[in-house]
């Protein structure tokens, strides 16, 4: 395995794992575009492929059988084949791996892009049964590896496929954005320098996807790189929000739109909310736009604490969308942009809700601060139902040592000071969630803040504190 990969520790052994097994393995690959799938793959295994071929963005059918075939006759040393369809696409291959005598023991077969292949009407699932199910499946040296950036298609087309595919993945690796630790790991490698509040601020901005880290300069100061990345003439991320949607999404316009509505408000919307922000009908096509969505890691919705799904929530958390929906859409020609905004109302607003999204995405590291990764715990959010009160809680900690931990994150440049005012509020909110959980358990007043809390003021309030650095245990 390659020394260049950063963490994947779980996914690599998995793919090793099937490498080196007795039997024919079929393994899907899926996470949010960007986040370095296809690199994995290619590091980890490039050097063993048997065949790699990757579908073409746009291509008809025609064009996409063409670059199947040849790719089969490069990688498996035979004449080109024309095919007409995938049915005799999949057969050329699996008559160039049975009459190739140099290609031994596990053959690797990495199919990327894969959703890009299955033109309309082309019945290339159909083909791709038929070569699994009657020729790769009864073999033992097949390692088939499919992936692609259109992550519902892979999930609905392969991992829950009820067709010839029902039950056939071996495997399945769902690939997540890099954590905090494991983006202090990639910025080592190449060279750039950042003390953790900026690595801190960098995850805000980009999240944990290593395709925007891959183009932070080492010789630029992070502002420096957000202005050239961003806000510059011809900055690189310039039309990536738009690119990104409309590379997942036939028909992007209502993805966005229910984007654009969750990002207006911090704290996540019901379905009822966000159909009429969104100005969508309650109907199947929005649940699949919500489907879709969750799937590709653009929002996540969770059920409240001691409540069903009719109270689903919804919530908007990747990180570069909602910089650009805040910072980028509306722009002018100001290269500095990012400079000469920090520290108005608009960047502690936004500050604010991105450090909570990068403390919600760092649980686990959380309950490791906290002592209790040990304990079974339900992971949830709460919201008051009582009309007079507007008292939420976005990270709830049910522990099965009948504690709660209810959490409150503050972005903060120094020491956080609790105000008599905000002390107040903690203490309404914790009445608020006893009253009406009608909870048995202790509750620990728990906050998460960048540089702890100040022994100022009300320090008092809190039982319990998790700092930035703790967000970057391994």
């Amino acid at each position: 395995m390659s020394s260049k990969i950063i963490g994947r520790k779980r996914e690599l052994a998995i793919l090793e794992e099937c490498y080196k097994s007795d039997s024919s393995e079929f393994i899907a690959i899926y996470g949010r575009r960007r986040v370095g799938k296809t690199y994995m793959i290619r590091q980890a295994l490039g050097s063993r492929f048997a065949l790699y071929v990757t579908g073409l963005a746009n291509g008809k059918k025609k064009e996409q059988l063409c670059n199947f075939c040849q790719a089969v006759s490069q990688y498996l040393n035979i004449d080109y084949v024309a095919a007409e369809n995938w049915m005799q696409a999949f057969r050329f291959l699996s008559e160039a791996i049975r009459n190739n005598e140099e290609c031994r023991g596990k053959k690797v077969l990495f199919i990327d892009e894969m959703p890009w292949m299955d033109t309309p009407q082309s019945d290339f699932l159909m083909a791709l049964e038929w070569f699994w199910n009657s020729f790769a499946s009864a073999r033992d040296d097949i390692m088939l590896i499919v992936c692609g950036s259109a992550t519902t298609w892979i999930t609905n087309k392969i991992i829950h496929n009820h067709g010839g595919l029902y039950g056939r993945l071996t495997s399945k690796i769902h690939l997540k954005p890099f954590t905090l630790a494991e983006c202090e790991e990639f910025y080592a490698m190449k060279k750039i320098v950042m003390k953790r509040h900026e690595q801190l601020m960098a995850y805000m901005i980009f999240g944990g996807i290593p395709y925007y880290l891959n183009y932070l300069k080492h010789d630029q100061s992070l502002d420096q790189n957000v202005n050239r990345l961003c806000f510059a003439e011809n900055a690189i991320l310039k039309n990536e929000y738009h690119d990104l949607y409309r590379s997942l999404f036939n028909s992007p316009e209502k993805y966005i739109a229910v984007v654009n509505a969750l990002a207006g408000k911090s704290s996540g919307m019901n379905r009822n909310e966000l159909c009429k922000t969104a100005k969508l009908q309650p109907s199947g096509a929005t649940t699949k736009i919500l489907e879709d969505l969750e799937l590709c890691g653009f929002i996540r919705s969770f059920n409240g604490l001691g409540k069903g799904r009719k109270n689903r929530m919804y919530q908007f958390v990747d990180f570069f969308s909602l910089f650009y929906l805040k910072f980028m859409a509306n722009n002018g020609k100001d290269k500095n942009f990012w400079t000469h905004i920090i520290n108005t109302p608009t960047y502690n607003t936004w500050s604010g809700y991105a450090f909570e999204q990068v403390c919600l995405a760092h649980t686990e590291q959380i309950k490791k601060a906290l002592g209790i990764s040990g304990i079974l715990t339900n992971v949830a959010s709460w919201r008051s139902n009582a009309k007079r009160s507007a008292a939420q809680i976005d990270l709830v900690i049910e522990r099965a040592d009948k504690m709660i931990n209810l959490c409150e994150m503050k972005y903060s440049t120094k020491p956080y000071t609790i105000t008599k005012s905000y002390s107040a509020s903690l203490e309404r909110k914790k009445w608020a969630f006893e009253e009406e959980t009608k909870t048995k358990y202790g509750i620990f007043q728990t906050m998460i803040t960048t540089y702890g809390v100040s022994k100022k003021g009300y320090f008092g309030s809190v039982d319990c504190e998790v700092v930035m650095d703790d967000l970057f245990i391994k």
